[in-house]
């Protein structure tokens, strides 16, 4: 089921690019946030979208159980287990996004209302800005961390490559560097934002996935870098299928 739940993260990565495509090139996303909470309102305005967001709701529960064993019990590294126990937080999130808009038809509120109403309360303890100041660091580390797990190519330690066909191997392999690339590139923005929002003392500065995508488009390179990434997310999304296939487990 695990394996389910890893298709279904590719499900949400390409709507979210294909959202983020539509707002760099279509002037806008349908009024649905280019963000996981747009993905899955996404898939509930399809034939048959319950069925396939229970199926999500499954395959992500699954995949709780699975990072949470890995952080408890699993065989790794410090390092392997704090970043299971990192997965296991954001596939929780993403559970309860799930059920509530199954169980109660609310999709409950974007990644940026989620991003500012974090700040403001992490801003209201001792010492706040400074806190502030370090999740935003701690942001752009995720974002350098996975630029170069892309570059160097080191999510083929997560497959099985020995038992993929060369070809397989050779596509894997180009699809999550570009997906890792531009997951990095919206990561060390989003964290640059929680900077500025630290410095200003301001929690609107913060910014969720769908702001930090189309902070994108107004900088000189204007749509076109927007554009990019998109693509690299539904290259990602196409990787993730890869992943359902031959992860290691």
């Amino acid at each position: 089921m695990a394996r389910v739940g890893l298709a279904c993260r590719g499900v949400l990565y390409g709507l979210i690019g294909f959202l983020a495509l539509q707002i760099a090139f279509g002037g806008g996303s349908g009024g649905k946030e280019a963000d996981k909470t747009g993905a899955i309102e996404t898939v509930a305005e399809q034939p048959f979208g319950m069925v396939l967001l229970w199926l999500m709701v499954v395959g992500f529960a699954a995949l709780v159980l699975w990072q949470l064993s890995e952080a408890v019990i699993g065989r790794g590294q410090t390092k392997d287990r704090v970043e299971a126990a990192a997965r296991t937080v954001v596939y929780g999130l993403i559970v309860a996004t799930l059920l509530g808009v199954v169980l109660r038809g609310d999709s409950g509120s974007s990644t940026d209302s989620q991003s500012k109403d974090l700040t403001a309360k992490l801003m209201e303890l001792p010492g706040g800005q400074f806190i502030v100041g370090l999740v935003g660091l701690g942001v752009i580390a995720l974002g350098a961390y996975w630029i170069h797990k892309g570059w160097k190519k080191k999510f083929l330690q997560d497959l099985r490559t020995g038992e993929m066909p060369p070809k397989a191997r050779d596509l894997a392999e180009k699809l999550g560097m570009a997906g890792y690339l531009a997951r990095g590139v919206i990561a060390a923005v989003a964290g640059v934002f929680v900077i500025q929002a630290a410095i200003t003392y301001d929690p609107d500065k913060a910014k969720g996935i769908d702001s930090t995508l189309r902070s994108l488009a107004d900088t000189p390179a204007g749509p076109w870098l927007l554009g990019v990434v998109a693509i690299g997310l539904l290259l990602f999304a196409v990787y993730c299928f890869f992943e359902a296939r031959w992860h290691r487990m």
